[in-house]
Protein backbone atom coordinates (compact mmCIF):
# COMPACT_ATOMS: atom_id res chain seq x y z
CA UNK A 1 0.00 0.00 0.00
CA UNK A 2 1.45 3.53 -0.76
CA UNK A 3 2.04 5.95 1.63
CA UNK A 4 1.95 8.84 -0.26
CA UNK A 5 -1.30 11.30 0.06
CA UNK A 6 -2.42 12.87 -3.20
CA UNK A 7 -0.95 13.58 -6.34
CA UNK A 8 0.52 16.58 -8.20
CA UNK A 9 -1.01 19.80 -6.21
CA UNK A 10 0.29 17.59 -2.34
CA UNK A 11 3.87 17.39 -3.94
CA UNK A 12 3.55 21.18 -5.21
CA UNK A 13 2.31 22.19 -1.21
CA UNK A 14 5.14 20.11 -0.01
CA UNK A 15 7.83 22.15 -1.75
CA UNK A 16 6.36 25.23 -0.89
CA UNK A 17 5.17 25.96 -4.53
CA UNK A 18 2.82 29.00 -5.43
CA UNK A 19 -0.11 26.71 -6.52
CA UNK A 20 -2.54 27.44 -9.34
CA UNK A 21 -5.77 25.60 -9.28
CA UNK A 22 -9.13 26.07 -11.56
CA UNK A 23 -12.91 25.29 -11.87
CA UNK A 24 -14.75 22.72 -14.11
CA UNK A 25 -18.82 22.97 -13.73
CA UNK A 26 -19.75 19.61 -15.65
CA UNK A 27 -22.85 20.12 -18.09
CA UNK A 28 -26.51 20.08 -17.39
CA UNK A 29 -26.31 17.03 -19.96
CA UNK A 30 -25.11 13.85 -20.88
CA UNK A 31 -21.84 14.54 -23.09
CA UNK A 32 -18.41 14.68 -21.64
CA UNK A 33 -17.31 16.38 -24.49
CA UNK A 34 -17.64 19.41 -22.70
CA UNK A 35 -15.37 18.56 -19.58
CA UNK A 36 -13.02 17.27 -22.22
CA UNK A 37 -12.52 20.79 -23.83
CA UNK A 38 -12.63 22.50 -20.90
CA UNK A 39 -9.71 20.34 -19.15
CA UNK A 40 -7.59 20.18 -22.53
CA UNK A 41 -7.96 24.00 -22.62
CA UNK A 42 -6.36 24.19 -18.86
CA UNK A 43 -3.60 22.00 -19.56
CA UNK A 44 -0.78 24.24 -18.89
CA UNK A 45 -2.25 27.05 -16.83
CA UNK A 46 -3.78 24.95 -13.60
CA UNK A 47 -1.56 22.42 -11.34
CA UNK A 48 -5.58 20.83 -10.64
CA UNK A 49 -8.54 21.64 -11.48
CA UNK A 50 -11.98 21.02 -9.22
CA UNK A 51 -15.19 19.13 -10.56
CA UNK A 52 -17.99 21.00 -9.14
CA UNK A 53 -20.79 19.53 -7.47
CA UNK A 54 -24.30 20.39 -8.43
CA UNK A 55 -23.27 24.18 -7.87
CA UNK A 56 -26.41 26.85 -7.03
CA UNK A 57 -27.86 23.76 -6.33
CA UNK A 58 -28.94 23.32 -9.45
CA UNK A 59 -28.61 18.85 -11.72
CA UNK A 60 -25.35 18.68 -13.24
CA UNK A 61 -23.73 15.68 -14.45
CA UNK A 62 -22.01 13.76 -11.65
CA UNK A 63 -18.22 15.11 -10.75
CA UNK A 64 -17.22 11.66 -10.90
CA UNK A 65 -17.63 11.63 -14.84
CA UNK A 66 -15.93 14.75 -14.71
CA UNK A 67 -12.80 13.40 -12.73
CA UNK A 68 -12.52 10.91 -14.99
CA UNK A 69 -12.83 13.52 -18.41
CA UNK A 70 -9.88 15.51 -16.55
CA UNK A 71 -8.20 12.97 -15.39
CA UNK A 72 -7.88 11.17 -19.19
CA UNK A 73 -6.94 14.95 -20.69
CA UNK A 74 -3.66 14.86 -18.48
CA UNK A 75 -4.88 17.63 -15.40
CA UNK A 76 -5.19 16.32 -11.84
CA UNK A 77 -8.77 16.47 -10.74
CA UNK A 78 -10.10 17.34 -7.23
CA UNK A 79 -13.15 15.78 -6.81
CA UNK A 80 -15.84 18.36 -4.83
CA UNK A 81 -18.55 16.12 -2.97
CA UNK A 82 -21.38 17.95 -0.95
CA UNK A 83 -23.02 16.69 2.03
CA UNK A 84 -26.22 18.57 0.70
CA UNK A 85 -27.34 15.33 -1.81
CA UNK A 86 -25.28 12.19 -0.07
CA UNK A 87 -25.75 10.30 2.61
CA UNK A 88 -22.68 8.26 4.63
CA UNK A 89 -23.05 5.54 2.55
CA UNK A 90 -22.91 7.16 -0.90
CA UNK A 91 -20.49 9.43 0.25
CA UNK A 92 -18.20 6.62 0.92
CA UNK A 93 -18.84 5.27 -2.86
CA UNK A 94 -18.20 8.55 -4.30
CA UNK A 95 -14.98 9.13 -2.30
CA UNK A 96 -13.77 5.75 -3.58
CA UNK A 97 -14.69 5.72 -6.97
CA UNK A 98 -13.31 9.17 -7.69
CA UNK A 99 -9.84 8.08 -6.54
CA UNK A 100 -10.43 5.04 -8.65
CA UNK A 101 -10.89 7.54 -11.74
CA UNK A 102 -8.37 9.41 -11.01
CA UNK A 103 -8.92 12.10 -8.21
CA UNK A 104 -5.97 12.48 -5.57
CA UNK A 105 -8.01 15.61 -3.77
CA UNK A 106 -11.21 15.92 -2.62
CA UNK A 107 -13.00 19.52 -1.64
CA UNK A 108 -15.77 18.83 1.12
CA UNK A 109 -18.86 21.81 0.53
CA UNK A 110 -22.43 21.20 2.76
CA UNK A 111 -23.44 22.75 -0.99
CA UNK A 112 -25.80 25.92 -1.81
CA UNK A 113 -29.28 26.18 -0.27
CA UNK A 114 -31.35 23.93 -2.61
CA UNK A 115 -34.19 27.06 -2.99
CA UNK A 116 -32.04 29.13 -4.89
CA UNK A 117 -31.78 25.64 -7.40
CA UNK A 118 -33.76 24.11 -10.02
CA UNK A 119 -35.24 21.57 -7.58
CA UNK A 120 -36.21 23.70 -4.54
CA UNK A 121 -38.76 20.89 -3.10
CA UNK A 122 -35.59 18.19 -2.96
CA UNK A 123 -34.94 17.11 0.71
CA UNK A 124 -31.28 17.82 1.61
CA UNK A 125 -29.66 14.72 3.10
CA UNK A 126 -27.26 16.44 5.45
CA UNK A 127 -26.66 12.56 7.18
CA UNK A 128 -23.13 13.54 7.91
CA UNK A 129 -21.54 17.22 8.24
CA UNK A 130 -18.80 19.13 6.38
CA UNK A 131 -16.68 17.99 9.00
CA UNK A 132 -17.62 14.54 9.30
CA UNK A 133 -16.90 14.20 5.59
CA UNK A 134 -13.58 15.49 6.48
CA UNK A 135 -13.17 13.15 9.02
CA UNK A 136 -14.12 10.23 6.95
CA UNK A 137 -11.75 11.16 4.16
CA UNK A 138 -9.03 11.04 6.54
CA UNK A 139 -10.14 7.62 8.15
CA UNK A 140 -10.39 5.72 4.71
CA UNK A 141 -6.45 7.54 3.85
CA UNK A 142 -5.10 6.68 7.68
CA UNK A 143 -6.50 3.97 8.68
CA UNK A 144 -8.19 2.11 5.85
CA UNK A 145 -11.12 1.68 7.57
CA UNK A 146 -14.92 2.35 6.53
CA UNK A 147 -17.53 3.80 9.15
CA UNK A 148 -18.74 0.49 9.21
CA UNK A 149 -15.23 -0.58 10.37
CA UNK A 150 -15.04 -2.85 7.50
CA UNK A 151 -11.26 -2.87 5.89
CA UNK A 152 -10.73 -1.45 2.46
CA UNK A 153 -8.30 -2.70 0.02
CA UNK A 154 -6.42 0.05 -1.68
CA UNK A 155 -7.97 2.52 0.29
CA UNK A 156 -8.01 6.46 -1.34
CA UNK A 157 -5.36 8.77 0.23
CA UNK A 158 -6.80 11.81 -0.67
CA UNK A 159 -5.07 15.60 -0.11
CA UNK A 160 -8.61 16.62 2.25
CA UNK A 161 -9.82 20.64 1.30
CA UNK A 162 -12.49 22.80 2.60
CA UNK A 163 -14.11 26.48 2.23
CA UNK A 164 -13.22 29.13 3.98
CA UNK A 165 -14.81 33.22 3.81
CA UNK A 166 -11.93 35.16 5.25
CA UNK A 167 -13.75 38.70 5.02
CA UNK A 168 -16.72 37.46 6.19
CA UNK A 169 -18.19 39.78 9.05
CA UNK A 170 -18.36 38.79 11.39
CA UNK A 171 -15.54 36.40 11.26
CA UNK A 172 -15.31 32.93 13.41
CA UNK A 173 -11.98 31.05 12.99
CA UNK A 174 -13.26 28.51 15.21
CA UNK A 175 -15.57 27.30 12.54
CA UNK A 176 -12.58 26.98 9.94
CA UNK A 177 -10.74 25.71 13.40
CA UNK A 178 -12.99 23.14 13.53
CA UNK A 179 -12.72 21.49 9.69
CA UNK A 180 -8.92 21.33 10.28
CA UNK A 181 -9.54 19.66 13.87
CA UNK A 182 -11.26 17.22 11.79
CA UNK A 183 -8.45 16.35 9.37
CA UNK A 184 -8.40 19.12 7.05
CA UNK A 185 -5.35 19.64 4.90
CA UNK A 186 -6.30 23.05 2.67
CA UNK A 187 -8.61 25.31 2.49
CA UNK A 188 -9.51 27.20 -0.66
CA UNK A 189 -11.38 30.75 0.45
CA UNK A 190 -14.19 33.02 -1.03
CA UNK A 191 -13.54 35.46 -3.70
CA UNK A 192 -11.13 37.91 -3.12
CA UNK A 193 -10.44 41.59 -3.96
CA UNK A 194 -10.04 43.65 -1.38
CA UNK A 195 -6.21 42.25 -0.44
CA UNK A 196 -5.46 44.81 2.38
CA UNK A 197 -8.22 42.98 4.48
CA UNK A 198 -6.92 40.04 3.08
CA UNK A 199 -3.86 40.53 4.63
CA UNK A 200 -5.13 41.81 8.36
CA UNK A 201 -7.14 38.56 8.23
CA UNK A 202 -3.88 36.63 7.29
CA UNK A 203 -1.95 38.49 10.28
CA UNK A 204 -4.01 37.16 12.81
CA UNK A 205 -4.63 33.86 11.69
CA UNK A 206 -0.67 34.02 11.46
CA UNK A 207 -0.76 34.22 15.30
CA UNK A 208 -4.04 31.73 15.43
CA UNK A 209 -1.23 29.20 13.34
CA UNK A 210 -2.74 28.41 10.42
CA UNK A 211 -0.30 28.60 8.15
CA UNK A 212 1.42 25.91 10.30
CA UNK A 213 -2.06 23.73 10.11
CA UNK A 214 -3.31 23.19 6.58
CA UNK A 215 -2.31 25.28 2.96
CA UNK A 216 -4.48 28.23 2.13
CA UNK A 217 -5.37 29.15 -1.28
CA UNK A 218 -7.29 32.38 -2.48
CA UNK A 219 -10.31 32.33 -4.44
CA UNK A 220 -9.91 34.99 -7.50
CA UNK A 221 -12.37 35.46 -10.24
CA UNK A 222 -11.64 37.80 -13.26
CA UNK A 223 -14.74 40.01 -13.73
CA UNK A 224 -16.56 40.30 -16.72
CA UNK A 225 -19.16 43.55 -16.31
CA UNK A 226 -19.65 46.36 -13.75
CA UNK A 227 -22.91 44.36 -13.71
CA UNK A 228 -21.23 41.40 -12.64
CA UNK A 229 -19.27 43.48 -9.96
CA UNK A 230 -21.72 45.24 -7.85
CA UNK A 231 -23.85 41.52 -7.87
CA UNK A 232 -20.96 40.17 -6.35
CA UNK A 233 -20.40 42.80 -3.85
CA UNK A 234 -24.00 43.00 -2.51
CA UNK A 235 -25.27 39.37 -2.61
CA UNK A 236 -22.09 37.30 -2.26
CA UNK A 237 -21.35 36.65 1.55
CA UNK A 238 -17.87 37.72 2.40
CA UNK A 239 -17.13 39.19 -1.23
CA UNK A 240 -16.42 43.17 -1.47
CA UNK A 241 -15.67 44.80 -4.51
CA UNK A 242 -13.79 48.36 -4.15
CA UNK A 243 -15.57 51.22 -5.96
CA UNK A 244 -12.66 52.20 -7.94
CA UNK A 245 -13.41 48.78 -9.75
CA UNK A 246 -16.82 48.54 -10.11
CA UNK A 247 -15.92 52.52 -11.77
CA UNK A 248 -13.61 51.09 -13.85
CA UNK A 249 -15.32 48.05 -15.35
CA UNK A 250 -18.42 50.79 -15.95
CA UNK A 251 -16.22 53.03 -17.78
CA UNK A 252 -14.69 50.22 -19.91
CA UNK A 253 -17.73 49.66 -21.81
CA UNK A 254 -17.92 46.87 -23.90
CA UNK A 255 -14.05 46.20 -22.99
CA UNK A 256 -15.27 45.29 -19.23
CA UNK A 257 -14.35 41.50 -19.45
CA UNK A 258 -10.58 42.41 -20.84
CA UNK A 259 -10.14 45.35 -18.41
CA UNK A 260 -11.74 42.67 -15.84
CA UNK A 261 -8.61 40.65 -16.14
CA UNK A 262 -6.31 44.02 -16.07
CA UNK A 263 -7.69 44.54 -12.57
CA UNK A 264 -7.08 41.48 -11.22
CA UNK A 265 -3.98 40.45 -12.20
CA UNK A 266 -1.63 42.77 -9.85
CA UNK A 267 -3.86 41.74 -7.27
CA UNK A 268 -2.43 38.09 -7.70
CA UNK A 269 0.93 39.37 -6.73
CA UNK A 270 0.08 41.13 -3.68
CA UNK A 271 -1.73 38.13 -2.65
CA UNK A 272 1.58 35.81 -3.35
CA UNK A 273 3.33 38.63 -1.24
CA UNK A 274 1.55 37.49 1.45
CA UNK A 275 3.40 35.71 3.96
CA UNK A 276 1.68 32.25 4.41
CA UNK A 277 -1.10 32.08 1.38
CA UNK A 278 0.04 28.75 -0.78
CA UNK A 279 -1.69 29.71 -4.10
CA UNK A 280 -4.52 31.16 -5.76
CA UNK A 281 -7.99 29.44 -6.81
CA UNK A 282 -8.79 30.57 -10.15
CA UNK A 283 -12.83 30.39 -11.19
CA UNK A 284 -13.61 31.58 -14.04
CA UNK A 285 -17.05 30.76 -14.76
CA UNK A 286 -15.61 28.57 -18.04
CA UNK A 287 -13.80 31.37 -20.00
CA UNK A 288 -10.45 29.04 -19.88
CA UNK A 289 -9.19 31.78 -22.18
CA UNK A 290 -9.50 34.38 -19.35
CA UNK A 291 -7.75 31.86 -17.00
CA UNK A 292 -4.21 31.59 -19.37
CA UNK A 293 -4.19 35.21 -19.38
CA UNK A 294 -5.02 35.80 -16.17
CA UNK A 295 -1.97 33.16 -15.22
CA UNK A 296 0.10 34.67 -17.73
CA UNK A 297 -0.15 38.39 -16.64
CA UNK A 298 0.52 37.30 -13.00
CA UNK A 299 3.55 35.97 -14.14
CA UNK A 300 2.68 32.00 -12.92
CA UNK A 301 3.63 30.88 -16.39
CA UNK A 302 5.01 27.96 -16.68
CA UNK A 303 3.41 25.98 -14.55
CA UNK A 304 5.98 23.48 -12.46
CA UNK A 305 5.89 20.22 -13.53
CA UNK A 306 6.67 16.89 -11.20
Amino acid sequence: MTTEVGGHLAALFARNAFTVTGEIVPPAGGSLAPVREHAVALVGSVDAVNLTDNPTASAHMSPLAGVAAAAAAGIEPTVQLTVRDRNRLSLTSDLLGAWALGARNVFCLSGDPLHVGDHPDAVVVGDLTVNDVVALAKRLRDEGTSLAGADLADPPRYLIGVADVPLADPYDPAKLGSKLDAGADFVITQIVYDVGALAAWADRMRDWGLFERAKVVIGVTPLRSAKQARFMDEKLPGVSVPADMIAALDAAGDDAASVGVELVAPLIEQIRAIPGIAGIHVMAMGHDEVTWDLVTRAGLLPRPVG
